[in-house]
């Protein structure tokens, strides 16, 4: 990853979009901006549109209307990851999961292997290696899934509800890597519905209601007064 001005694909600009899914208006008008280097996070009801935004801003999505730009370029780069809330895993080993991801970006040779070690000792996983991927807990395979984003070195990674399934041990320690890749300097971008979590990991908040962003703000500013009533209410029925 290179200095702020020269990471690729960033910033990232959604403007005036909307997308419509099976008839259904999942965005409406959104108009957001992804910093690099800060860890945004997408918060919202059932329903409102967050997958769909985290989706769209990885290029997984395309906007029915409206555009989304990665730094100076329409199109989506390699330079990102994505970890979904169930990790799709291949049958093979952990340390084989791994090494088809790499393989797949294009990596060769001894850097594939020495890539995939240091991945995995660096989740915790290096004990494990050798393990068929599909026999390890929850939280063993959302480690592993991290993993494998850590070793394509993103500087954007995104995350959907990555700890949803988890128990709090679980979470935790998903949290502890997810700020170890923004210590790495990776842009971070995720939905969750926990606000616990989002209030201890999160630098700015996009909030949206019935797929439109009713905030976008520091998240400091989002949990101590949201300035949108839709924000407030939200936040209420949290603490009750």
């Amino acid at each position: 990853m290179g200095d702020v001005e020269t990471l690729e694909g960033l910033p990232i600009v959604a403007s005036g979009v909307e997308v419509v899914q099976g008839g259904t208006r999942s965005l409406d008008a959104v108009d957001v901006t992804i910093e690099p280097r800060r860890r945004t996070f997408i918060l919202g009801a059932n329903g409102s549109g967050k997958s769909t935004l985290l989706r769209l801003l990885h290029g997984l999505v395309a906007p029915t209307r409206g555009r989304v730009t990665w730094g100076d370029s329409a199109r989506p780069p390699a330079g990102q990851a994505m970890v979904f809330q169930r990790p799709v895993l291949l049958r093979r080993s952990a340390a084989a999961n791994v090494r088809h991801a790499l393989a797949l970006a294009g990596v060769r040779g001894l850097a594939v292997r020495q890539r995939a070690r240091d991945a995995l000792a660096t989740v915790g996983l290096a004990a494990i290696a050798g393990r068929p991927a599909r026999t390890l807990s929850g939280g063993e395979q959302q480690r592993l899934a991290l993993a494998r984003a850590w070793a394509l070195e993103p500087d954007v990674l995104f995350l959907d509800e990555p700890t949803a399934s988890l128990d709090p041990y679980a979470a935790r320690a998903v949290e502890v890597i997810v700020n170890d890749f923004r210590a790495r300097g990776t842009t971070i971008v995720m939905t969750t519905h926990h606000l616990a979590q989002a209030k201890r990991m999160a630098d700015s908040v996009i909030f949206l209601c019935a797929g439109r962003v009713t905030e976008h703000t520091e998240a400091t500013q989002f949990f101590a007064a949201p300035h949108s009533a839709e924000g407030r209410e939200f936040l209420d029925g949290e603490r009750l």
